[in-house]
Parts: structure tokens; sequence; C-alpha cells
């Protein structure tokens, strides 16, 4: 997770109706986030060639306060996968901005590097895995990060649809030699550019976990 202060002005046309941006300690973040997708299911059943995937999308964060809680979400600018099918698929139905690219990513014992590319514009985002940092503790940036429950996705100027997400909290990893080679004009849009430029706040590695995303429901 490749973590960005960005100005709250260049995501407020994103954010969807119902919801405000989150900040954590006053500052808005964005985030660059790669991952794999193992052993997925959709409905309970698997679908040949699609259990096991590569994604990478750039999120931001943002909550919803209702009667009884203050749920905090995220919001993606653009989410990509290898298969197109999925791409198709989840545009279609759930108006999430899917795209489908070249996607791969190696691992070894100390090392984790993805790799993403359409056209001539090729993208790498590489770390040394190191120690183990344990769960983060709460009220933390990287708690604030990692720790999102909810998923909110624009359907049209005046509807929303608000998704949960279940899972165990995350172990973070210390990371060294680290490596973002991405060109993000080209990737995420002209207003994004500055940030292939742009020194990173932080750079989080968390071990995943099996995890559950509920039915959508308009807000």
């Amino acid at each position: 997770m490749v973590n960005y202060e960005i100005e709250p002005s260049l995501l407020a046309e994103y954010v969807p109706k119902g919801t405000n941006l989150d900040f954590h300690d006053g500052k808005c973040y964005a985030s660059l986030v790669a991952f794999m997708f193992l052993d997925t299911r959709v409905l309970g059943f698997t679908i040949p060639f699609h259990i096991n995937f590569e994604e990478v999308n750039l999120r931001f964060y943002v909550k919803r306060e209702t009667d009884n809680e203050i749920r905090r979400g995220v919001v993606f600018i653009k989410e990509i996968v290898p298969r197109r099918a999925i791409s198709l698929v989840a545009r279609a139905f759930y108006s999430e901005p899917y795209e489908t690219w070249k996607m791969s990513h190696s691992r070894a014992e100390n090392e984790l590097a993805y790799f993403w590319s359409k056209a001539n514009c090729k993208n790498r985002i590489a770390v040394e895995i190191g120690k183990n940092l344990g769960v983060p503790e709460a009220d933390s940036h990287g708690e604030f990060i990692i720790e999102h429950y909810w998923g909110y996705t624009p359907r049209g100027a005046n509807r929303t649809n608000e998704y949960k997400v279940e899972h165990q909290k995350w172990e973070l990893f210390d990371t060294s030699n680290n490596q973002i080679d991405v060109d993000f004009g080209f990737v995420y849009g002209e207003k994004f550019a500055f940030l292939t430029k742009t020194d990173p706040t932080s750079i989080l590695l968390a071990k995943g976990s099996e995890i559950s995303v509920y039915k959508g429901e308009r807000i």
C-alpha cells in the first residue's frame, strides 16, 4: 500500500453522495494498492481461470455517519485486473471502475513485486520484506490505511451503493529498497500525474486474510 497525502479538492468529484472525505490527523490520503486475489469465490462458487489473479487499485478514504456508528470506507478511482470478464461484469452490473491490463507478480523469500502494463506504459512496485511489525496500534496511521470495513460506489449523481467487508485485523511488515515506478498520468489521468514524482508518505506491507464482501445496498 503506497500512500500519498493529497489535496482534498482533487478528490471532490469522486466522493459518493452520502459520504464525506475521511482524514487522519487532519491529512487526506490516496493509496496505490497491489494485492492478490486467492481462492476467489462468487456466491460460494469458483469460476475457472478467475480464482487467483492480481489487482492494483488507486483508492481514497471516506466515512458515512449513521444513527449508530461512523462507517469508515474506501472509494476506488480505478481498479486494474488481468481478466477481461471481471472488468466487464464489475462495470456493467456494479459500476465499479475496473480496467483490464496485462499483469503479473513475483514473490521470493524476501521480495515482492507487481507489474502491470498497457501499450507502452509499464508500471512496477517492488519491496524487500522486513520484520513483522504486528497489528498496528489503534488510531495510528497504519490502522487508518488498512482497517476499513465499508466500500462506496457512486452510481449516478443521486445514488450510492454501500457494501460491507469483513476480515480479521492484518499484520504489517517493515519494507526496504522500495521501488515505485508508475506513470500515474497515463494510468489514472493528468489530475494524478504529479504523484509520479511525489515521494509517498508511507509504504505499508500487510499480510492478508480471508475476506467476505457482502451484497451492496443503496443509500
